[in-house]
């Protein structure tokens, strides 16, 4: 018997006008159709990589990579990979090697940055020995005990060996208040220093209370909207996106003057004798201000998710239910509530990831008190250590996937709706 391959034709089979087996050209036109659809989405695509991708892939590198040490000072640094023990004179000879370069090189500053990273104020220990460098002479380890006895700190050289290699997972340590023991473990710093976990907690806190301010604010909103006949609900539709055809900057200083001891607010409660003049309200440079300031910004991006779901909610439920007997809060509670929590998700996670990232209102109106997570990622960037800033980018993107995780898991993502 002659075996049939899969490519042969079948007696009987459909085919095309011209042919061919009817099966092969619909296989063949929808590879084609596929085709056609890649390269429809291929020039988004690029540009998500590109500006999306690839500059939060260099993040997280930075994260973990910084050769400011390893770069300027090999001769040690091959020795610190080698060597698990305390330094002998080959380590002392072979950081006398290194020093002697970065005078040369104008290097040592680089150097001792990197490891100020680990262990703050030693960059001024590089600094004061590179001028020393020629003078450094055997025996080294007495040399370098006589320009500064920090050099036989056994935290020096542990801070040496954990920048030995340019990949490193310091910044990832410090990112949580702790820091590295002469040994090579791992414990929390003291209490009065750790402040990256606090603010960490804090901005989900404030995230969470700001979206729930949002909420209770916009579903009354959206519900007026979405019952008002057409005309006065794209009246008032205005209204809500005229704030995003307004400056960030210019509503942020409008609030300013409106909340500051002086200000307007201030004015008018002591005009109307609600408080009196030396009890005015601290409602700005503070936490208080923060979230006032962040809830009007905020508040379109829970009215609009709200709206578009309430506004195809057919009136009928309603009234059917009212019709069988229901009171208008088991109406509510039991027909209306639960057909709009799609637009709740949609614009509770909108808000909220929005607000776990703000840093230019804190910055702004926040003060020492209102600072946010994101404020102290833009504090290490324009300090230039760019790698502690992408251990706590990194960290907070790690915190919003979590919650994104357990959004999905508990409500899902296919249930959102954001128009």
């Amino acid at each position: 018997m002659t075996d049939l391959t899969a490519d042969a034709p079948v007696p009987g089979a459909l085919k095309t006008m011209d042919g061919r087996p009817l099966k092969a050209a619909l296989l063949r036109a929808q590879a084609r159709s596929k085709r056609r659809a890649f390269l429809l989405v291929a020039p988004l695509l690029l540009f998500v990589i590109l500006t999306f991708v690839i500059p939060i892939g260099q993040m997280l590198f930075r994260s973990v990579h910084h050769d400011g040490f390893s770069k300027n000072a090999p001769a040690v640094s091959a020795w610190l990979l080698e060597n698990d023990g305390a330094p002998d004179e080959a380590a002392y000879a072979a950081l006398a090697e290194d020093f002697k370069a970065m005078q040369a090189a104008k290097t040592a500053g680089e150097a001792g940055t990197r490891i100020n990273y680990t262990l703050p104020e030693s960059r001024s220990l590089f600094t004061k020995t590179v001028r020393s460098a020629d003078d450094l002479a055997p025996p080294y380890r007495e040399a370098f005990l006589a320009v500064d006895a920090k050099w036989g700190d056994p935290l020096v050289w542990q801070a040496m060996r954990s920048s030995a290699s340019p990949l490193t997972t310091d910044f990832y340590v410090a990112s949580v208040d702790a820091k590295r023991t002469a040994d090579g473990g791992i414990e929390r710093v003291p209490e009065n220093q750790r402040i990256y976990v606090y603010l960490f907690v804090k901005t989900f806190v404030l995230s969470a209370l700001i979206t729930f301010i949002c909420l209770l604010l916009a579903f009354p909103v959206a519900h007026m909207l979405a019952t008002l006949p057409m005309a006065k609900a794209n009246l008032l539709m205005i209204l809500v996106l005229l704030p995003f055809w307004t400056s960030l900057l210019v509503r942020t200083t409008s609030w300013i003057v409106l909340l500051q001891g002086q200000g307007v607010v201030n004015s008018t409660l002591v005009a109307l004798g609600i408080i009196g003049d030396d009890g005015r309200l601290s409602m700005i440079y503070n936490q208080t201000g923060t979230i006032i300031v962040m809830v009007h910004i905020l508040l379109p991006f829970m009215i609009l998710p709200l709206y578009s779901v309430m506004r195809v909610i057919p009136p009928s439920y309603a009234r059917a239910a009212r019709s069988l007997g229901a009171t208008s809060w088991t109406t509510f509670r039991r027909i209306y509530l639960p057909q709009t929590l799609p637009g709740m998700g949609a614009g509770a996670m909108l808000v909220f990831i929005l607000a776990v990232g703000y840093y230019i209102t804190p910055a702004l109106v926040g003060g020492a008190d209102g600072q946010l997570f994101s404020n102290m990622i833009q504090f290490h960037m324009s300090k230039s250590n760019w790698s502690m800033a992408a251990a706590l980018s990194a960290m907070l993107l790690a915190g919003v996937l979590v919650l994104y995780w357990l959004y999905d898991r508990l409500v899902g993502i296919d249930n959102l709706k954001l128009g």
